[in-house]
């Protein structure tokens, strides 16, 4: 597989060539590597735009070198860099919109620890916050009447409790 290329068409029409070894970190992109006897076949990534895919590649270039994260849930802190390495904190310490595209890739290509590391980077952002503020952290409204967030808030206080 050494010095073996693939080619990887995104979403914005771009082809990045990319040595095999770190390209097949992607169980999407293994699959249809294995599948495929033509080499210079471009494999279509329709739903990742060439910025996305430069940052899982150089995700996928570190953990080809070195041992991805074992994230340990629930997380124990809300500053990420107290669960893994620096790299990894600063990897994932980007703007919330670049972030949730980053988490849609990583789910489409299938790079478990990559979509673990990003969605654990969401989780710490969001871990000790009240529900109202969760709710303007992700820009959702809150359409229950008082009644009826009451009832919720009853029928399941006791996940609260838990913590």
């Amino acid at each position: 597989m050494s010095g073996e290329k693939v080619k990887l068409s995104t979403m914005d029409g771009e082809e990045v060539e990319v040595d095999k070894e770190i390209a097949c970190k992607s169980i999407l992109v293994k699959g249809i590597v294995e599948d495929s006897p033509d080499a210079d076949d471009v494999i279509p990534l329709p739903s990742v735009k060439k910025a996305i895919l430069d940052k899982i590649l150089e995700y996928c270039e570190h953990i080809h070198k070195h041992q991805p994260p074992e994230i340990e849930k629930p997380l124990r802190s809300n500053n990420l860099a107290d669960v893994v390495s620096e790299w990894y904190a600063n990897f994932v310490n980007i703007e919330q919109e670049v972030l949730f595209e980053l988490i849609m890739a990583a789910n489409f290509m299938d790079i478990k620890s990559l979509l673990e590391l990003s969605c654990a980077k969401v989780a710490s952002l969001i871990k000790g916050k009240s529900i109202p503020e969760i709710r303007t952290f992700f820009n959702i409204e809150n359409d229950f009447t008082p009644e009826e967030e009451a009832q919720i808030m009853d029928e399941n206080r006791w996940a609260e409790e838990s913590f």
